[in-house]
């Protein structure tokens, strides 16, 4: 069958809650109780090709659970659990010790191992509950599983099959099992005899198949995973990343965490196996996403340009050609996701990318600007630039809506998303007194990105000698930024707006979207320091991080998705652009929180966190369906790095870098290796103000200093600096 997208590796997660293991390999995951059961009625499963192909998988021994001991993680998608019987009558402790070994990928295989701990023979009936309802990966996500279609379940010798069709979709699961297996229902049943001081072992093997196509099971018996493609991949990928020290031992178990986890959120299209993506987040999003992998691209330029290669080039292949309501396709606008499943109503064909983001069409013009400052190949960002001006002209023609010089969105179909900025709950756009905002809106921080859009392609005409198209684009940019501070700005409070609606009112809410205003430098110098005095205020900054939306807002909940919660990646941007603006005090308060955040979860920050004050509770408290990990969460701690510590930034067409170290209380001294640049590899030393710097290419001359904000494009920050 066609090839789903296949993963780099993935290590194992605590998924859902703290009583759940998740195992992650190509188009395949599980979920499980550390004791390896998965089971019914919850958001546990086998999951491959956004369905839930196992519902439930619980092995008893002698009519009896199993009692857990140890979840032994081996590889990136396997594990063993390794638990004991019940104690036989009359006896204190059990002899059976039961070894079940899982490798995930295209489907599962399980080998059970009963070992017999004891002096004398003993007799085990075993027996596995199976169950598979199908559901669609949404529906178990969301807790609303409907029953549809036709399930049938059937026994073939020592095969338990279940089929499942609806409408055009089909969908099987096929459990081999040992030959010496009885088969009644949806029970396995096994009746074992196990010598003194001896083990029995048998392999379960579950193959998939949808639409008539049987997914080929990576990981059959017998065969070795450590030469294995997501083994080699994974081992290659940690081998050229930066290796980091620094004086905060938290920060270098953060970095390293985020390093094995953005290994493990590659995804490699079918098309092109060899172009790697970043999935957006595992469990739920181990996709491809438009926003999510283009921001998690541009915190990791200085980790692994190739990742934004790939994320541009599989999304350039994905750009919208013609005008469809359903998908929310327009021509030269930018995916927000695609997805693969049984559909759960009439929407959309399967596998069709939908469109909803009003913002990965922008940010698909930054990353290229800013891989093209990274050093990246003349004919990488050649074979773009059609897709850049593709991407502009959807600005033009579709995202200002109205011709008012601002970017809205309005979804097509009531089935589309409400909101399609990176606040995309239904509820995520709101006025300060909690009455949500009518489309279409102007979301602020998609201004800036498009603004920043501006820049960067003024930036690449320039590169070709297209002064005109520079000048262009340059002019564009000043007039955005101009209309922008004036329409946004409020001027009681000294805020941005998050937006304005349908009437071109403020949406006055106080929210974290300032941070991203920074970021893209969108704001005026005048402004920006009530911007920096509001991200670090009691209202937004929780002492974990900044909240999305004030404590003072009507609809503030701080066990909301998008209302009052902490994101890492919202925060890490934040701080960036506190740095950019030169408030480093306020940037290094920030940092601390999510770094300080990261160590209480062994350095792996998750999807969000809930808002409550530090002071409050000495914990950060987990949003309970976060992702972990996820993409621009585990890239969060490099933008930290490269932007607020180092401000280490580079105009390679500029023949120009700049570093100017600002490490701060317990973060020095710094070491990095192995930092890409250009295609050559950088070591940086920071010891208080010592800073050294091996392997710059020698066309390159080093800067100590931060990156002038006004810099419009090659020859301009040499300019600056000459003055």
């Amino acid at each position: 069958m066609t090839s789903a997208w296949t993963y780099g590796a993935a290590p194992i997660v605590s998924g859902l809650a703290s009583e759940s293991v998740t195992l992650l390999e190509g188009a395949t995951f599980a979920i499980s109780t550390p004791g390896g059961d998965i089971e019914p009625g919850g958001a546990q499963g086998l999951f491959c090709h956004d369905t839930r192909f196992v519902s439930s998988w619980r092995l008893t021994v002698a009519d009896a659970p199993v009692e857990h001991l140890v979840v032994i993680p081996k590889e990136p998608f396997a594990a063993s659990f390794l638990g004991r019987g019940r104690p036989a009558a009359g006896q204190a402790d059990s002899t059976i010790l039961v070894r079940r070994d899982r490798y995930v990928g295209n489907g599962m295989r399980e080998d059970l191992v009963i070992r017999n701990l004891g002096s004398e023979a003993a007799a085990c009936s075993l027996s596995l509950e199976v169950d598979a309802d199908f559901a669609h990966l949404f529906e178990v996500k969301e807790g609303r599983v409907r029953v549809r279609g036709q399930r049938t379940i059937a026994a073939h010798g020592s095969s338990l099959i279940f089929d499942y069709s609806d409408r055009e979709s089909t969908r099987r699961l096929e459990v081999h099992c040992p030959p010496e297996a009885k088969i009644s229902a949806n029970l396995i049943l096994l009746e074992v005899v196990v010598q003194p001081r001896d083990e029995w072992s048998g392999s379960f093997e579950l193959e998939l198949a949808a639409d008539g196509e049987r997914i080929n099971l990576r990981y059959h018996k017998g065969q070795p995973v450590e030469h294995s493609t997501p083994v080699t991949r994974l081992r290659a990928w940690q081998q050229r990343t930066p290796k980091a020290i620094s004086g905060r031992p938290g920060l270098n178990v953060a970095l390293a965490q985020s390093i094995e986890d953005l290994g493990a959120l590659r995804i490699f299209d079918p098309a092109n196996p060899a172009r790697p993506v970043i999935a957006a987040g595992a469990p739920w999003f181990m996709t491809l996403f438009g926003r999510d992998s283009l921001i998690a691209s541009l915190m990791t330029l200085a980790v692994d340009p190739t990742l934004a290669v790939g994320t541009l080039q599989t999304l350039a292949r994905f750009q919208g050609r013609r005008v469809d309501p359903l998908s929310e396709e327009e021509p030269g606008r930018i995916l927000h996701e695609v997805r693969r499943g049984l559909q759960v109503g009439p929407e959309l064909p399967l596998g069709t990318p939908y469109y909803g983001s009003i913002d990965a069409t922008p940010l698909f013009v930054v990353l290229v600007g800013e891989l093209y400052r990274w050093g990246a190949s003349p004919d990488v960002v050649e074979e773009l630039l059609p897709h850049v001006d593709r991407a502009l002209a959807w600005i033009d023609d579709y995202g200002d809506r109205d011709k008012d010089g601002f970017v809205e969105y309005q979804r097509a179909t009531a089935r589309g998303l409400r909101n399609q900025g990176w606040k995309d709950s239904f509820d995520g756009v709101n006025f300060a007194n909690g009455r949500l905002a009518e489309p279409p809106i102007a979301l602020a921080e998609v201004q800036g990105y498009v603004y920043a859009a501006f820049r960067a392609r003024a930036l690449l005409a320039r590169g070709t000698g297209d002064e005109a198209t520079a000048e262009r684009y340059e002019a564009r940019a000043s007039a955005l930024r101009a209309s922008f501070n004036d329409a946004f700005w409020i001027a009681d409070g000294e805020y941005f707006a998050l937006g304005l609606d349908a009437d071109k009112r403020p949406i006055d809410s106080i929210t974290s979207n300032m941070g991203h205003l920074l970021w893209t430098e969108v704001v005026d110098e005048a402004k920006a320091r009530r911007v920096a005095e509001h991200l670090v205020s009691p209202g937004l900054f929780s002492g974990w991080g900044i909240r999305t939306l004030g404590a003072s807002m009507t609809a503030y909940n701080p066990v909301s998705y998008h209302n009052g919660s902490v994101w890492p990646h919202d925060t890490a941007i934040c701080a960036a652009g506190l740095a950019r603006y030169g408030f480093l005090e306020e940037a290094h308060a920030v940092t601390r929180a999510l770094l300080d955040a990261a160590e209480t979860v062994g350095g792996r920050l998750p999807e969000l966190m809930c808002g409550f004050d530090r002071e409050e509770y000495p914990l950060p408290v987990r949003y309970p369906t976060s992702c972990s990990p996820q993409a621009w969460a585990s890239a969060a701690p490099f933008l930290l790095v490269r932007s607020v510590l180092l401000r280490l930034d580079a105009c390679v067409p500029d023949r120009t870098v700049w570093l100017a170290p600002s490490l701060g209380d317990g973060f020095g001294p710094l070491h990095l290796e192995n930092v890409p640049l250009a295609g050559h590899r950088l070591t940086i030393d920071v010891d208080g103000t010592d800073v050294h710097v091996d392997g710059l290419p020698k066309d390159l001359r080093l800067v100590l200093e931060p990156r002038p904000l006004d810099l419009p494009g090659p020859g301009a920050g040499s300019r600056r600096h000459a003055r």
